[in-house]
């Protein structure tokens, strides 16, 4: 059984399934076999760079391709619940990538469709499955750094409207919050659970998506102060503070190639643990193996996790005042 090939299809070809593929290609066991693009030169272009036998001018022709197992959807924000609804009523196992939906109620809607047809689902939180989080997760679960009681990290670069169209559109769910804040969020989530109370307050464009977002998540002895901005830049660690020592993650945090421990503010070890290929590889492996073992969800991203992250970005959401409707 582990020899067997899985057969991957990419819908969307910008930059992220580009990396997603060069990832692809390191895999033994995964084979992408079709690509599609509403433009069929930047398709034929995409499957002739990363090795797939066919290339489609239709999402909807890649979904009935009888050899393709699992989709990758790397479309704009805005399309991922439909598009990943619909390959999974095509009989597709489904990696769509994050934010998995602009509302919990499409959320919802994405885990009933892949319990419905029985196939697998799951959001692309790659972050989850490289080694370094892994291994911190572990650590913290032995109780390294005692009981959590702070977290602070953040996701900031400085974007321009010329160049990063998309994240300043509207109507394909940009802004901050659904394009990189949901990472800080899931790291609180991971770490620590559902928060008891959310407190956000962004800076908004003049469209109404926002630029910049603050969010502090209160738990019963824990605060997580997080931040997202797509208008200044940030040091990009995150730290996690607990009652026995913290644990640095390096720079940038949500595909850190290692970490450091500090105990009575000295640097007690750093750890190194690259990731295979850009990171996207470990996530590509934990799907596999769930299709391998006729898993609809993850363990260790599943669909609760899913749903209870995008029901506190809905929160987020509603408290700075955006909609995508």
């Amino acid at each position: 059984m582990e020899n067997k090939r899985i057969k991957w299809g990419i819908v969307g070809l910008g930059n992220i399934a580009a990396q997603f593929a060069s990832d692809l290609l390191l895999i033994e066991n995964a084979e992408l076999k079709a690509v599609a693009s509403r433009d069929i030169a930047k398709a034929n272009e995409f499957a002739e760079k990363f090795k797939a036998l066919k290339s489609y001018d239709s999402y909807d022709l890649l979904f009935e391709d009888p050899e393709v197992e699992i989709v990758y959807i790397a479309t704009p924000h805005n399309s991922h619940a439909e598009l990943s609804i619909k390959a999974l009523e095509n009989g597709k196992h489904v990696l769509c990538e994050k934010p998995m939906a602009l509302s919990y109620k499409d959320a919802e809607r994405m885990i009933e469709a892949s319990k419905k047809h029985n196939k697998f689902f799951m959001e692309a939180f790659w972050t989850r499955f490289i080694p370094s989080v892994q291994d911190v997760l572990q650590k913290i679960n032995n109780g390294v750094i005692g009981n959590i009681n702070y977290i602070k990290a953040d996701f900031a670069f400085h974007g321009s409207e010329t160049e990063n169209k998309r994240l300043f559109d509207k109507d394909l769910g940009g802004g901050a919050l659904f394009d990189i804040g949901v990472y800080p969020l899931f790291l609180s989530y991971i770490l620590l659970g559902y928060p008891k109370e959310i407190l956000a307050k962004a800076i908004k464009h003049k469209n109404d998506i926002d630029l910049q977002t603050s969010m502090i998540l209160q738990y019963e002895v824990a605060q997580a102060v997080l931040h997202a901005s797509i208008v200044s830049e940030s040091d990009m660690k995150a730290v996690i503070s607990g009652t026995k020592g913290r644990i640095e993650l390096n720079a940038p945090w949500f595909v850190a190639d290692g970490y450091s421990l500090f105990k009575n503010e000295v640097k007690e070890a750093v750890v190194t643990l690259p990731t295979l290929g850009k990171g996207y590889s470990h996530e590509i492996i934990e799907c596999q193996n769930c299709i391998l073992n006729n898993e609809i969800e993850s363990k260790l991203w599943s669909h609760q996790n899913c749903l209870e992250l995008s029901r506190i970005v809905e929160e987020v959401k509603t408290q700075i005042g955006l909609s995508f409707s």
